[in-house]
């Protein structure tokens, strides 16, 4: 399993080193059904009359060596040919149309510039035969080529340029950007990995990792005060990976994760449960082995094995965990960094508070391997009594980012509107975005109307730059100047949330994503992907936070967002024929006091 984990050697980084260290130790390595692998395997059976090369696509770990291997086994390849430091192989297939020339080329970046075996003369020349099959078709030969989509693309501009070259370039870019598999121009399939859902490949991932047979073996070892014993960190460490609550909160992060368009490969899914389970921060490469637990467990040290803390890379050097994009993307979450008041009291003061007691005795001191020990209540006394320059309460500082991180994965469903859960991370509305907006537009359902007035209102806010506290109409306003503008008190229309004839606003489900999407006319409208930080964006700014003091980034979206509408409403003017008048009525926004928008109709008449 340590082959797995961020172990220096980083013998994780390839396919083919897992297997053979795994063949080695006599032990199966982990292996699930790709969520693409049938369709891949079809393009190459002998009844698949439809003779297409297929390039697998993807960043780096999405699986695209295995799936090669898996195809070339197939087709009936030498294993040992396979297992070779090779990465270009040839295999001669009999077919009903005579014999087929399949190529395998399993990592274009590692493929030679000159093949020793003179298979080819230059890799230039070998690709060039790529793009000239696919562009005079003969059905007498296939390629399947491995690449991470960068590489790719710039292995294909590399290339001379030649007509045929030229068009697959076109042809591959073309279904990169597009999101497609193939195309009606060449006999070719894409399969982008990078674009399988995160939860995914977590959902199978996780299934291969926790039901692995060698488990059973360890339980079946297991030693009284060591590995595998009682108080083995390693064993409570599996069993709370098992354990259907931190689970579902672990699986809810990589759900957002697709949310926000951060794809995390099957590799680093590996590493993180490898790294949870084994992590320890004094342990060799960070990571334990067997003969390590009867130490720690002497050393009473087993705190800095929490699979809470190991998740979020707490084992691990600053350097390596910031190496890590799995890592990376999981504290963006800032989870043990992000709190409430009434968490951080139970975590200091609920042993001594009879109202806080209950919570304290639930969720810490229940956990006796890594929630209130001797030393984390020695470290909050002298928190507590000590002064505020103690250099110890750095120490207890550190020890609250740990707890609050288990809290994250601790705190039942039936507190956790109680206790605020998603308050814990910097997207505190993210529940709310899952189970209100994700879930039921997934099924076809329709949000309820109080989140999607609460997205309108943020809107309006942002749009006219006051505070607005309408959110039945999007309001779109102008200044005099320019629509961009910081405050812009101009009226140009309302577009109502409640359908009226072809107009409204809503939240749909549309390209596999949540949107918001406002219809103005039967043809014209215009959308915005609802992933979860601009939804936690507009709903702050509901709330009553800055637009800019949250994300500027956002901001921007929102505002070119809006120039789309107002470009929309100038179109269905255009089609309904509204022309201009000597006499042109502005309708000037002023707020109430309750923030409800009212306007004024100025007319101004000109020659």
């Amino acid at each position: 399993m340590r082959q797995y984990g961020p172990i220096p050697r980083n013998d994780n980084m390839y396919d083919e080193h897992i297997r053979k260290s795994a063949k080695r130790a006599g032990v199966r390595p982990l292996a699930f059904v790709h969520p693409v692998e049938q369709e891949v395997l079809a393009q190459f059976r002998p009844e698949h009359t439809d003779c297409r090369s297929v390039i697998l696509t993807g960043t780096a770990g999405d699986g695209k060596s295995h799936l090669c291997g898996k195809i070339w086994s197939v087709l009936g390849g030498s294993e040992e040919q396979w297992n070779s430091d090779d990465v270009y192989h040839t295999l001669e297939i009999a077919s009903d149309q005579g014999t087929m020339t399949v190529h395998v080329i399993r990592d274009l970046t590692a493929l030679p510039p000159h093949d020793t075996r003179s298979r080819y003369s230059h890799k230039a020349e070998l690709l060039t035969r790529f793009c000239d099959c696919l562009c005079v078709p003969d059905g007498k030969v296939q390629f399947l080529i491995a690449a991470n989509d960068g590489q790719l693309v710039e292995t294909l501009q590399r290339l001379p340029t030649t007509d045929n070259v030229a068009r697959v370039r076109a042809i591959v870019e073309s279904l990169l950007v597009e999101g497609r598999r193939e195309s009606a121009e060449a006999p070719l399939t894409l399969f982008n990995l990078s674009r399988v859902p995160c939860v995914t490949l977590f959902d199978l991932a996780l299934d291969a990792f926790l039901e692995h047979e060698g488990w059973a073996e360890c339980y079946a070892s297991k030693v009284a005060d060591g590995f595998f014993g009682d108080r083995c960190p390693i064993r409570h460490n599996y069993e709370l990976l098992k354990s259907p609550l931190v689970r579902d909160r672990l699986r809810s992060l990589f759900e957002l994760c697709d949310c926000n368009e951060l794809h995390v490969p099957i590799r680093r899914m590996l590493l993180l449960f490898a790294n949870a389970i084994l992590g320890h921060a004094d342990a060799k490469d960070r990571l334990m082995q067997a003969a390590d637990v009867s130490t720690f467990l002497q050393k009473n040290t087993t705190a800095k094995a929490s699979l809470f803390n190991n998740l979020f890379g707490g084992n691990l050097s600053e350097v390596r965990r910031d190496s890590l994009e799995v890592f990376d993307y999981l504290n963006r979450f800032r989870i043990g960094h992000e709190t409430s008041n009434r968490v951080d009291n139970i975590l200091i003061f609920g042993e001594a508070d009879e109202n806080l007691k209950p919570y304290f005795d639930a969720l810490l001191r229940a956990d006796t391997m890594y929630g209130a020990d001797d030393s984390y209540y020695a470290a909050q006394r002298s928190y507590v009594e000590g002064d505020d320059a103690d250099p110890a309460n750095d120490h207890f500082l550190r020890m609250l980012v740990s707890q609050r991180r288990g809290l994250f994965f601790k705190i039942p469903p039936e507190w956790e509107q109680e206790l605020s859960l998603w308050e814990l991370t910097v997207f505190k509305f993210a529940g709310e975005y899952l189970e209100k907006v994700l879930k039921p537009l997934k099924n076809g359902g329709r949000v309820e109307r109080p989140f999607l007035a609460r997205l309108v209102k943020g809107l309006n806010r942002i749009f006219v730059g006051m505070l607005v506290s309408s959110d039945r109409d999007l309001l779109l306003a102008t200044s005099i100047s320019f629509s961009s503008s910081k405050v812009s008190q101009v009226l140009e229309d309302r577009v109502p949330v409640t359908p009226r004839l072809n107009e409204r606003v809503e939240l749909a489900w549309l390209n596999g994503k949540p949107t918001l999407h406002v219809q103005f006319s039967q043809t014209i409208s215009a959308s915005l992907p609802l992933n979860l930080t601009r939804y936690e964006f507009l709903s702050r700014v509901a709330e009553g936070a800055l637009p800019g003091s949250f994300s500027r980034e956002c901001y921007e979206d929102m505002l070119a967002f809006k120039s789309r509408l107002l470009s929309c409403l100038n179109e269905r003017r255009r089609s309904e024929g509204v022309t201009e008048s000597n006499t042109v009525a502005f309708h000037l926004l002023t707020l109430d006091p309750a923030g409800n928008p009212l306007d004024d109709v100025v007319e101004v008449t000109h020659g």
